[in-house]
This record gives structure tokens, sequence and C-alpha cells, in this order.
């Protein structure tokens, strides 16, 4: 080869080794000079990146797995309070709650000194058939021993509940017998009741209590109205005190019975979301029955949408206290392994185009968990006028004023009574004395407790046994000391709360209802309602007309969403 031609590739060779070298140092650099943080740094996905690189290099052993679990609430948590994440071992008990039933023995239960104890034993359910009786304490699970620390209720509900049709084997203590009792048990459905008491809460009133939102709210609400019906009712409380909650359908569902036809019921918006509206379709049954919806702190998501739907329409009064003030609607999306996140998807509104969800900041989380609380402090539960409505105005159909911005404010307010409350009483509660003592005096006379054959009548029982002198003498042995002087203050405190647990352990949900019902001042003053023929706003003229015009619209069924959150003994 010629001079000259050599010299013409002398740049092309110091070129190519020039490459060469820069690649061969980036190797180096990369591999032994802890600079790989540059991969993750061009990724369009850092967080995957992370837990790859965190796998592969970090100096100890990492649990990837176990990392992800922990990290998966705090990511969420960044976003809004009610975007959460369900891990596995909850994601089935969280879908049971509002599935109308589940697969188990068919008992409620509290653990208590570290043994499961059976309250109460499900009618026509598999543990009642095989002869399992409330007072029974579990021991064994499958032949093995199952008290002590181990006895826990999420390790309960695991070993308890299972698949239908297959068995478990149990051994129980019961009183009077030295031996223990076998009992084999072959699990099936349970229905999990959402409407608690439904029944003639005077001549012309009838009154439902439903405390939560779920697959078959509906269904049972219809089957209660025409229970009521049956009665000749003339009107209906619906009590939604301490609802959280659920699925969104059910709320529109039964809003509808009640509304005439083209009626906005509520409507959802978000980044992703556009503006959906749900409508009633004017087939509902019930819509010129005189109507009262019961609210309180406790009423949120689902139970805001059927109080704000009644309201904003005019169609009925709301009475109580405000209400939680959840207005966020969270889609439910599972994983591989069946866990679950909810993530907030749109905001609802009410008909009136108020979003009644109460203010948050990120990085304030406590302060949103102890709202309540707050609230409490500065007397809202007290008084009207500590309450403060900041939030934007909006009209109802008739051009009443209400306001966005944290929950719904009633109609009608009734403050807590918090007459003749003494520390004595506040610890009593607090303290547990009182439910424990529950059920200790129910498992030591279960046999003359259960011969009462209503409220009426095991109240009256309880009061001659001097219940309250029981039950002093007895948290006095466990450290909570005597105060005569509280005890008397507090007395008819003390025995409605003594009562109305012995009550709700031993008979059922509606025989709690009917005795806490007698002397509710929120009741008492809704009765007051009915007596005067105050249910309703007046219906001005324009609102006649609009009655008159919304019959007009032709039918189009009633839309519901998919199974969409509006919002939170144990039985197995």
């Amino acid at each position: 080869m010629s001079q000259n031609k050599k010299n013409r590739f002398i740049p092309l060779i110091v070129a190519v080794s020039v490459v060469a070298g820069i690649l061969l140092g980036n190797f180096y650099a990369n591999h032994f000079a802890g600079h790989r943080l540059s991969i993750i740094n061009t990724s369009s996905n850092k967080l995957n990146d992370l837990l790859h690189f965190i796998d592969d290099q970090y100096v100890d052993t990492v649990e990837i797995n176990d990392l992800v679990e922990r990290s998966m609430p705090q990511i969420l948590g960044e976003l809004d309070p009610h975007s959460i994440y369900i891990p596995v071992q909850k994601a089935q008990q969280a879908n049971d709650d509002l599935a109308g039933s589940f697969s188990g023995i068919g008992v409620q239960f509290t653990i208590r000194k570290d043994t499961i104890h059976i309250n109460n034993v499900i009618k026509g359910g598999p543990s009642e058939k095989v002869g399992l009786q409330p007072g029974d304490r579990v021991v064994k699970v499958n032949g093995e021993d199952f008290v002590g620390s181990i006895c826990t209720n999420e390790e309960a509900m695991r070993r308890l509940k299972g698949e239908k049709g297959s068995q478990v084997k149990l051994e129980v203590k019961r009183r009077g017998e030295d031996k223990l009792l076998p009992f084999t048990i072959v699990r099936g459905d349970i229905p999990v009741n959402s409407v608690k008491a439904a029944y003639m809460i005077n001549k012309e009133v009838g009154y439902i209590q439903i405390d939560k939102f779920g697959e078959t709210t509906y269904p049972e609400m219809l089957t209660a109205l025409a229970k009521l019906n049956q009665a000749q009712f003339k009107g209906v409380i619906i009590d939604l005190r301490g609802n959280t909650g659920g699925y969104m359908g059910a709320a529109i569902q039964m809003v509808n019975e009640f509304l005439p036809a083209n009626r906005l019921i509520v409507y959802t918006q978000g980044r992703k979301s556009p503006r959906e509206e749900y409508r009633s379709d004017g087939r509902g049954i019930y819509q010129d029955l005189p109507l009262v919806v019961l609210v309180d702190e406790g009423s949120a998501s689902a139970s805001e949408i059927f109080a704000g739907a009644i309201q904003d329409n005019d169609r009925g009064m709301v009475v109580g206290r405000r209400s939680f003030g959840k207005g966020l609607v969270q889609q439910p999306i599972e994983f591989g392994d069946h866990s679950v996140i909810r993530l907030t998807i749109a905001r609802y509104y009410t008909p009136a185009g108020r979003c009644i969800q109460k203010p948050y900041k990120k990085g304030h989380d406590e302060d949103y968990e102890l709202d309540l609380l707050t609230r409490y402090e500065h007397g809202e539960f007290f008084s009207q006028d500590s309450i403060k409505q900041t939030g934007e105005e909006y009209k109802t159909v008739m051009g009443r004023t209400v306001y966005g911005g944290g929950g719904i404010m009633p109609d009608v307010f009734v403050p807590q009574d918090t007459t003749n409350v003494t520390s004595y009483y506040r610890m009593a509660i607090s303290g547990g004395y009182v439910i424990q003592f529950a059920y200790e005096y129910t498992d030591d006379n279960r046999a003359e407790l259960g011969k009462q054959p209503d409220c009426q009548a095991l109240a009256k029982y309880l009061v001659k046994k001097n219940i309250v002198e029981e039950f002093v003498r007895y948290a006095d042995k466990l450290g909570l000391k005597r105060r005569n002087i509280m005890v008397q203050t507090s007395h008819k405190l003390l025995e409605r709360v003594l009562l109305g647990n012995i009550i709700y352990i031993i008979q059922n949900d509606e025989e709690y209802a009917k005795f806490l019902n007698q002397d509710d001042p929120t009741i008492t003053k809704t009765l007051e309602l009915f007596k005067n023929n105050e249910t309703r706003p007046k219906a001005k003229e324009a609102e006649m007309q609009n009655r008159k015009d919304a019959k007009k619209v032709a039918y189009m069924p009633v839309r519901v969403p998919g199974r969409v959150y509006a919002d939170k003994g144990l039985k197995v």
C-alpha cells in the first residue's frame, strides 16, 4: 500500500480509537465506579427502575414485595384522604361488607380474655343447624388450640370464614359442661343486611334504619317499605345516622323511589371523567309520601348523596346534625394478587351543584382525621350557632339557600344531648367498662334474659335487677372507682347505655333501635314535624308547575354507575 493511501486512513483509525476508548471507559465507570444511576435518569418510569436498582444494588437484602406493600398506602396518601390501598388479606372482608352476603359459619363473636365468645348465632345459618349456642367459647379450630395471643380478630376471620361447602371443626366450652363439645360445621352463605330496622314508630309513621349502601340495600329498602305499607303508614323516617356510605348506585336507586320524573339526583365530574348526570325516571312508588331523612356527623358519601338529593329537590326535610362531608368518588381497581386500590376518579355534586367535600390539605392528614373532634371542641354538636357555613351558596328547586364545602347541613338542627354527663360516665364508656360488663352479664344470665320477648320486657326486667348498681360494683373491681354523686347524676344515662348494650347482644338490631328511639331527641323532633305537617318545604306556584311538567317527561330507566364508592362485633 502506498504512503498516500496509509495517510488517508489515519483520521478514521484515530476516530474509531477515540469512540472505542469512550465506550470502554463508560463500561468500566458504570460497572466499577458506581454511576449506574444514569440509567434510571434516562427512564420514563423512575419508580419502577428505582425498585429494580434497589433490588440489584442495595447494600442489604431487601424484600421488594414488602417494600411495595408499605409504599402503596403512602403514595395514595399523597393524593387525597379517600384514595386507599387494601392489601389482599383485607380485600375480601372489605368486599363482604357491601356484598350482601359472605361464606362463613354464621355467628357473631367478640374476643374477650384471648378467647372467641359467641354472642349470637344467625338464624337458619350453619352454626345454628349443628347446635352452636350464644355464650359458647371456641377454644379449638380444626384440632389446634385457638386461645391466647394467637386469637385475634384477623386470625379468627381467616380460620372461620371459607368457601361455601367447606368444613371447619370447632371445639367449644359451654357453661355447665365439663368437657369440650365438638362441632363440624359446613360453611354456607351468610346474609349481611344493611336495613337494620323497619317498623311502625307510631300508628302513622314508619321508620327505616340503614347502616350502609351495599349491593342488596335497594331491594332491602323496597321490602321494608312494602312491610310498612301493609301497616298503612302515612309517612316514613329514613335514618342514615352513622351510615358511612358505600355504592353510589344503591343511593341513586333508592332516591329514585321518592322523586318525580327527570329530577337530578347527583352528577359526577373529574379530570378524566366528563360530567355524568343521574336523573329520576318517574317510576318511584313513593313520590308523594311524607319523608324525613336523619343525618349526623357519621353520615358520609352515599348517605350524603341521598340526603342532598332529597334536600335540593325540596322533597323532604333533613333532620339532625351536619354530615361528615365526603364528596369524592372512588373506582376500585384490582391487582393480580386480588389486592385493591380505591382511586378517586371524580367529585360528586348534589342537584343544586354543590360539592360537599370538606376541605383537606396534602400533608395534613391528621387534621382531616380529627375534624370531628375539632367540631366537637368548637361546640358544633351542641349549638347550631357555632357552625360557620363558609362554602359557596346554592339554591334548591324552590330557591332555598344551601351551602357547599363541608357536609349536608340539616334543615332542622337537633343538638347532642349532654345533660347529666359526668366524667364517671365518660370513663365508663371510653374505658370499655360498659361493653365488657354487658358481655359478661349476658353470659352469666343468658337463660333468664332470653325469656324476655322484646326490648320493653327485657328493659323492665333489667331495671328491676338494679343493673346500674351491678355495673358500678363490677367496674369498681376493675379500677373505675365508685363516685356516688356522679353515678346518681348520670344514672339515667348509665341505665340507658347498659340496657341498650344488653338488648343488642341478646335480641336483634330492630329491638335495639326500638329501645333507643323511645327517648331519642332527634326522633322526638321528627315526629313533631309529621304531626304538624312540616315534613316538606311549602311549594310555591312555580314549583307546582315544575312538578306538572316533570310528569310529562317520557320514561327513561334510571341509570346507575358501576361499582364505585361514594365514600368507610364481627361476623363469620
